[in-house]
């Protein structure tokens, strides 16, 4: 795929897509951003992404042009054509609406994560935001110790999510959990999905409880649901098991239904 971005409207290569060094975006990690999946060119729940990208603003005191943004969207959704990719949202301190089409990444059948001690920072609390240094080095931590993804744990020991995914786990039983929102975690647009699609129960969880899990999963707009194998030394006993193939089917078809239900983007 030819990679196409938009910068304030403007469309073209992404390599030739700048914007000013002294914004604030750049040079402090002051802005919001948003990633979404798209199937054969239209976006999977575009309006929660909006929804959520205006929360984020409101938190950062950014002003934005949100209708300017829609109507830029839908051009470089139109130039890029039926692709399966990511659209990457920015908006910037300096003013700047960046909208890149992405490749999806690959990635293997399974993960194996890492446990990363993180503390949430409270004044950033439920904001997907551009400061996402802690983020991206914790998933560099988790491949230099050999595993694919990062999980978040407390320094109190208390599992979060992934540094840019939701956690579910099943606890023994069979029943499906994932950690409550009032620990501070995002409020994920897939992870909402696959609560309503299967019923999930937020829940504390530990790594006591992960060591007891009979499966565990990743949720995202990226992966959507992908199996977990391993927590650092915990080793997990299906990855797939019947309750994450589960989710994954619901969630399919969750994504299937809603992009028939969806307006196609403006030619």
């Amino acid at each position: 795929m030819s990679a196409l971005a938009s910068v304030n409207g403007t469309v073209g290569p992404v390599e030739e897509a700048t914007i000013g060094v002294t914004d604030e975006g750049l040079l402090r990690g002051d802005g919001a951003f948003e990633v979404a999946r798209l199937y054969r060119g239209r976006p999977f729940a575009m309006e929660d992404h909006y929804v959520r990208l205006q929360r984020t603003c409101d938190g950062l005191r950014l002003e934005a042009d949100l209708d300017a943004l829609r109507a830029e969207v839908d051009a470089l959704l139109a130039a890029a054509g039926p692709l399966d990719a990511l659209l990457r949202v920015v908006l910037t301190r300096g003013g700047a609406r960046i909208l890149l089409i992405e490749p999806l990444p690959h990635r293997a059948a399974v993960a194996r994560v890492a446990p990363i001690t993180y503390a949430p920072n409270r004044v950033l609390d439920n904001l997907k935001t551009l400061s996402y240094a802690g983020n991206m080095l914790a998933g560099r931590l988790a491949k230099e110790q050999g595993y694919d993804e990062a999980l978040f744990v407390t320094p109190h020991g208390r599992v979060l999510e992934g540094n840019t995914w939701s956690f579910f786990w099943v606890a023994p039983g069979g029943e499906l959990r994932t950690p409550p929102l009032e620990e501070r975690i995002l409020e994920s647009i897939t992870r909402d999905r696959v609560i309503a699609e299967t019923g999930a129960r937020e829940a504390v969880c530990t790594l006591d409880d992960v060591a007891a899990a009979e499966e565990a999963f990743i949720a995202s707009s990226v992966r959507e649901v992908m199996p977990i194998a391993a927590v650092g030394e915990i080793e997990l006993p299906a990855a797939p098991g019947p309750v994450t193939q589960h989710a994954r089917e619901r969630l399919v078809r969750r994504i299937e239904r809603e992009l028939g239900e969806a307006p196609a983007p403006a030619a």
